[in-house]
């Protein structure tokens, strides 16, 4: 199949402009707005504008998520009824006030909360300093933290040709900085699995805001351009813990090898992350299957596929997503 990118263009004569309807249950939807981040591809919604999906979201095993996602697109504002048993949560907050104020509020339905997701853009703090401090373009993490790399390669080879007296270092220093790029891809497995998707009780209202601030938000909001990447302030704390644990059974001379190579790491980490969610990748390519497994982490199966940027330890710990086949290949 050639390669090419599928994308929705607002001048395109052929659907009617910045709509694109679909029938659910007699009520008609409008996802244009949806039709690029849409993770089953715009070429397998495009057959059925104007038609009722209903059966067909059936048939292809839609999940609870998708059902709830299509709320939001709803002709004349968002679908509130409550429809079996999925209840509208987004009527439990307030949308046009800070959201991290209120999430401990939820208990017991924040687990489901956040993981209903929504289209839409998420204000975290009402202080403006403190809120802009969480949003972060894509571009400024390499802006920020390929300098940084750079200057630990550069001091940290040094480093070691003082501590060891070795003169030829090149080979040592690429060995430290690729064991650093290894080591990030478990720390990287360890914190999405362990720490970002841990389960707040409900009891325990700081468990709730910290798990929001770290990873739920990201959930709730997976379209939020702004906050797909990981903001600096928050990334150069977790990046100094982890150097202070990795002081404990690395090596003195290679450390701040070891750490350019995790920081590089985690550098080539997020800016995977962002493509995952905006990047139309060909088909059979690394990252069309990334892309789907990611797709089917935050839509379908939140509890599994934690790797972003390779499924190697899902596979190690057992909690890898099993992609089915499909008829034809997706054309983000």
């Amino acid at each position: 199949m050639k390669d090419e990118q599928v994308y929705v263009d607002t001048t395109n004569s052929d659907m009617d402009e910045k709509h694109f309807r679909i029938n659910h249950l007699g009520k008609n939807y409008n996802i244009y707005e949806f039709l690029n981040n849409h993770p089953g591809g715009i070429n397998y919604v495009k057959p059925y504008e104007d038609k009722e999906v209903t059966q067909r979201m059936q048939q292809t095993q839609h999940s609870k998520a998708a059902y709830y996602l299509l709320r939001e697109y709803k002709d004349g504002g968002r679908d509130s009824s409550n429809k079996g048993d999925q209840e509208d949560l987004e009527a439990l907050v307030d949308w046009n006030k800070p959201m991290l104020a209120q999430v401990a509020n939820l208990g017991a339905k924040y687990n489901e909360w956040v993981i209903s997701p929504v289209d839409r853009k998420l204000r975290l703090f009402g202080n403006p300093i403190l809120e802009n401090l969480t949003i972060t373009p894509w571009y400024v993490v390499p802006l920020v933290w390929v300098p940084v790399i750079l200057y630990f390669i550069t001091y940290g080879t040094r480093r070691y040709v003082q501590l060891t007296e070795d003169q030829a270092p090149f080979i040592p220093t690429v060995l430290s900085v690729v064991s650093g790029v290894v080591l990030w891809t478990l720390i990287e497995y360890s914190l999405h699995r362990w720490v970002f998707h841990m389960e707040p009780s409900g009891k325990s209202r700081v468990m709730i805001y910290v798990h929001f601030a770290i990873h739920g938000l990201h959930h709730k909001v997976p379209f939020d351009p702004r906050r797909l990447v990981f903001p600096p302030f928050p990334a150069a704390i977790i990046a100094y813990m982890f150097y202070e644990i990795c002081t404990l059974f690395i090596p003195d001379s290679i450390i701040f090898l070891v750490i350019a190579g995790g920081l590089a790491g985690y550098v080539i980490y997020d800016m995977i992350h962002f493509y995952l969610h905006y990047g139309s990748p060909r088909e059979d390519s690394y990252f069309y299957h990334l892309k789907r497994y990611h797709n089917q982490h935050h839509f379908a199966h939140h509890d599994s596929g934690f790797g972003i940027s390779s499924v190697f330890w899902d596979k190690v710990f057992g909690s890898a997503i099993k992609l089915r086949q499909l008829a034809m290949a997706i054309k983000w």
